[in-house]
């Protein structure tokens, strides 16, 4: 898969949550991060929504998400704002 980002991505192994819009959370694995998005693996992305809320700081905050790109096991993330 080619790179097209203009901004690199900061490796990272973080722990993380999404919330869904019906509350229903999600755990999972960041592994990539910028101030435009990310990069989260999961077990699976069937059952992930288009669009959900991100916390990976112990539920300080919330980033609101919007799925880019999508396989088997990973997301590629934007952060809605950024």
């Amino acid at each position: 898969m080619q790179d097209r980002r203009t901004v690199a991505r900061t490796r990272i192994l973080r722990n993380a949550e999404i919330i869904s819009d019906r509350g229903m959370i999600v755990h999972c694995t960041l592994l990539d991060v910028n101030k435009f998005g990310a990069r989260i693996s999961f077990g699976s992305t069937r059952s992930i929504s288009e669009a959900f809320e991100l916390t990976f700081d112990n539920a300080r905050t919330r980033r609101k998400c919007r799925v880019i790109w999508r396989t088997n096991t990973q997301l590629g993330v934007s952060f809605e704002g950024a």
